[in-house]
C-alpha cells in the first residue's frame, strides 16, 4: 500500500461516505417523537424505523463487497447513493408506518450498504503503517455529521416539517455519487493470486491464461472467467469464515451490536422523558458526535504508535466495555449537566472501537479479503440492529421507564468484551503450553523424525507457531 498519496483522497471519500450513511442514520432518532406523535404508535411499533434501517444496511452489506469485488468499488457506491436518495426522497410522502418501514427502512439502508463496507475496505487497500490512523479520520465523519447534523435536523423539522427535513436530507445523501467517484481501484502484490488448480487442469490457452495470471483473484473481468474458476475464486473469497480467530470475533460482535444501537434510538426520548428540553436533547447528540470524532482520530492515532500497536486487541476490549459500563450507569442519571458527561464518555469510547474493527478485522483475515470480510462483519451487525431497538421499546411499554432496557445493553457489551479477553488468555495458554513442550529434546527429536506428527502438532495452531516449531526444528537439525 501507499500510505499517502491518493490515498489521503480515498480517505476524504470514506470521510463523506461516513457521514452521509452512519450520521443520517443516527439523526433518523431525532424524527422519533415526531413519527410518534403524527402516526400516533407506541414505542416499539416506531422503533422498527431505526431498526430497519440499520438492519438493512448490515445485512446486505456482503451485497457492496460483491458488487465492489466483481464490478466497480464506484460503481457500487454511485448506485448505493441513488437508492439512499430515493428512499428518503419517498419516505417525505409517507402516509404511513409501514410506507416508512420500505423507503426508510428497506430502500435507504440497501443504498447505505452498497457505500459503507466498499468505501471502509479502500481506505485498507491504501494504507499499511498508517491504518489506523487513517481509518481514524475516516470513520471520524460518522462523528463530525452527527455533530453538525443534529441541531440542523431539529431546525429543518421546525422549520419545514419532518417532511421537508426527509426531502432536503434526501438531495444531502446525493453527495455519496461523489464520493463514489473518488474511489480509484488499486493492484496489491497479495490480491495477485490466481487459480492453479485450475490453470494446471484445464485446456485454456497461453495468451488468456498469461491474462489470468495478471488479474486479482476477483477480477472485475469475470467474462475471462470459466465457470469452474468462478467457483474456486469465490470458494476462495470467504475461506477465512473458518479461522477460529474469525469466528470469536463474530460473535463479539453479535453482542456489541446488540448493546450499542439502542441507546442512539433513545437517548433523544429518554432525555426528553427527564425534563430535558428538545434542543438540549438534540445537543447531547451533538455532542456525542464530536466526541465521538476525538475518540476516532486520538485512537486510531494512538494505536499506530510503536507501544500500543501490538496491543490493539486490548485497546479495543477496553473501548467497548467501557461504553457497556456507560450504559450501566445511564438510568441513574436524570437531568442535563448529568447527561452531558455521558455523552462525553460514551462518544469518545464509541468513536475508539469504531475505528478498531476494520483494523482488528484487517489483523485477522489479511488485507487481500478484508473487502469481503468486512462485508460479513457488517453483515452480523444487521439481527442485532433489527431486534435490539424495538425490544428495548417493548421493555419500556412494558416497565414504565427505561432503566432495564439499558442495563440489557450495558451487560451485553461487557460480554462481547469479556469474550474477546478469555479467547486471547486461552490463546496465550496454549501457545505457552506448546513452547514447554517443544523444550524438550527428545520432542523436538520425534517431530523431526516424524513428519505426520508434526502436521498434528501444528494443525490447530497460528501462524505464528508454525513459524516457530519450524525455526525450532531447523535449529535442531543444524545441531
Amino acid at each position: 500500500p501507499p500510505d499517502g498519496g491518493w490515498g489521503w483522497m480515498i480517505v476524504a471519500g470514506c470521510f463523506l461516505v461516513t457521514i452521509c450513511t452512519r450520521a443520517v442514520t443516527r439523526c433518523i432518532s431525532i424524527f422519533f417523537v415526531e413519527f410518534q406523535a403524527y402516526f400516533g404508535q407506541d414505542y416499539a411499533r416506531t422503533a422498527w424505523i431505526h431498526s430497519i434501517v440499520d438492519c438493512a444496511t448490515m445485512l446486505c452489506a456482503p451485497l457492496g463487497s460483491l458488487i465492489s469485488n466483481h464490478v466497480s468499488c464506484q460503481v457500487g457506491i454511485m448506485l448505493g447513493g441513488l437508492l439512499a436518495s430515493t428512499g428518503l426522497i419517498l419516505s417525505s410522502f409517507a402516509a404511513s408506518l409501514e410506507h416508512l418501514y420500505l423507503s426508510l427502512g428497506v430502500l435507504t439502508g440497501l443504498g447505505f450498504a452498497l457505500c459503507y463496507s466498499p468505501a471502509i475496505a479502500m481506505v485498507g487497500k491504501y494504507f499499511n503503517k498508517r491504518k489506523a490512523l487513517a481509518y481514524g479520520i475516516a470513520m471520524s465523519g460518522s462523528g463530525i455529521g452527527t455533530f453538525i447534523l443534529a441541531p440542523v435536523v431539529q431546525l429543518l423539522i421546525e422549520q419545514f416539517s419532518w417532511r421537508g427535513a426527509l426531502l432536503i436530507l434526501g438531495g444531502f445523501v446525493l453527495n455519496l455519487c461523489v464520493c463514489g467517484a473518488l474511489m480509484r481501484p488499486i493492484s496489491l502484490k497479495e490480491d495477485c493470486k490466481t487459480a492453479p488448480e485450475f490453470l494446471e487442469q484445464n485446456n485454456v490457452p497461453e495468451t488468456e491464461k498469461q491474462d489470468l495470471k495478471r488479474m486479482s483473484i476477483c477480477s472485475p473481468l469475470i467474462k475471462l472467467w470459466p465457470h469452474e474458476c468462478l467457483c474456486y475464486c469465490s470458494w476462495k473469497e470467504y475461506d477465512f469464515l473458518l479461522m477460529p480467530g474469525f469466528m470469536v470475533l463474530a460473535v463479539s460482535i453479535l453482542f456489541m451490536a446488540y448493546g450499542c444501537s439502542p441507546l442512539f434510538v433513545y437517548l433523544v426520548p429518554y432525555a426528553l422523558s427527564v425534563g430535558v428540553s428538545h434542543h438540549q436533547a438534540a445537543f447531547l447528540m451533538s455532542i456525542l458526535g464530536v466526541i465521538d470524532i476525538i475518540g476516532n482520530i486520538t485512537f486510531g492515532w494512538l494505536t499506530d504508535r510503536r507501544c500500543l500497536k501490538k496491543h490493539r486487541y486490548f485497546c479495543y476490549l477496553f473501548a467497548v466495555g467501557m461504553d457497556g459500563l456507560c450504559c450501566l450507569f445511564l438510568p441513574v442519571l436524570q437531568s442535563f449537566p448529568l447527561l452531558v458527561p455521558f455523552s462525553f464518555t460514551f462518544g469518545y469510547f464509541d468513536g475508539a472501537y469504531v475505528t478498531l474493527i476494520p483494523v482488528m478485522t484487517a489483523d485477522v483475515v489479511g488485507t487481500s479479503l478484508l473487502s469481503s470480510a468486512l462485508g460479513v462483519v457488517y453483515f452480523l451487525h444487521a439481527i442485532p440492529y433489527l431486534v435490539s431497538p424495538p425490544v428495548a421499546g417493548w421493555l419500556v411499554d412494558t416497565t414504565g421507564s427505561y432503566t432495564a432496557s439499558f442495563l440489557l445493553c450495558g451487560f451485553s457489551m461487557i460480554f462481547s468484551s469479556a469474550l474477546l479477553c478469555f479467547a486471547r488468555l486461552a490463546k496465550k495458554i496454549k501457545r505457552t503450553h506448546l513452547r514447554s513442550l517443544t523444550g524438550n529434546t527428545a520432542l523436538k527429536q520425534h517431530i523431526w523424525t516424524n513428519g505426520a506428527i508434526a502436521y498434528s502438532v501444528t494443525a490447530e495452531l497460528d501462524q505464528r507457531d508454525v513459524e516457530f516449531l519450524a525455526v525450532d526444528t531447523n535449529s535442531f537439525s543444524n545441531r
